[in-house]
């Protein structure tokens, strides 16, 4: 599938699936200095590296959602490629140290990985050249979720936590329902409605689509 491709004043976004679940794969980057973000490298790395070269997209950084193996599989690759740092919240750390495990599980092949280098904070700020954003913490579909906030585009890339009409599974190593249902509707359920979401599978939406006809979470009225 081709990549979808948006550029606003100040940024341009490619967002497109990789990988044996389709994972979402998004590029972020500055169209002037060509400073790039990955986020969920989740396979297919030859192609997410083809489309960075392609561009000439210097990557900053590698971003994790969260340590699930289909979001995670070209991380090594993109690292080894680019030098960028890997960054992931903590409190998925024992999901990364079973990475392996979990490939095993779903039979899949498993390519080691190096360790996260950095360890992201709730409201930490992200950054490329000018443009700006702000990584939450979105706990509940795993321990470390999180979503990527990037208010000046009106843009969120929430991961496995909020998908179009529905929501991320909870069944998982260390999921809870109680807990992506506060997330989604105490962090991303009060942003801005015209706000585009990027999920971690299949079609984007906005926040208030989310909010007013989600199957799952509805907003508060």
């Amino acid at each position: 599938m081709q990549a979808s491709q948006e550029t606003h004043s100040k940024m341009v976004i490619k967002t497109f699936p990789v990988g044996p679940l389709q994972c979402n794969c998004t590029i972020i980057a500055d169209p002037i200095s060509k400073e790039a973000i990955v986020v969920d490298p989740g396979g297919d790395a030859d192609r997410i590296l083809a489309i960075l070269n392609e561009e000439g997209f210097q990557v900053r950084q590698i971003l994790h959602t969260h340590a699930h193996f289909d979001h995670f599989l070209a991380a090594g690759a993109i690292h080894e490629a680019t030098g960028a740092p890997i960054a992931l919240h903590q409190a998925d750390q024992f999901l990364w140290e079973h990475l392996e495990d979990q490939c095993r599980l779903f039979n899949m092949s498993f390519e080691p990985v190096p360790n996260p280098t950095h360890w992201l904070e709730d409201e930490e700020p992200i950054s490329i050249s000018h443009l700006k954003g702000k990584a939450l913490h979105t706990p509940g579909h795993t321990p470390g979720s999180m979503s990527f906030w990037f208010d000046d585009e009106k843009l969120l890339l929430a991961g496995d936590t909020l998908f179009k009409g529905s929501v991320g599974r909870t069944d998982l190593w260390g999921g809870d329902y109680q807990t992506i249902e506060h997330s989604i509707r105490h962090k991303l359920y009060t942003l801005d409605e015209a706000t585009k979401v990027v999920t971690g599978h299949g079609p984007s939406t906005t926040i208030g689509e989310e909010v007013r006809h989600n199957a799952f979470i509805r907003g508060i009225a």
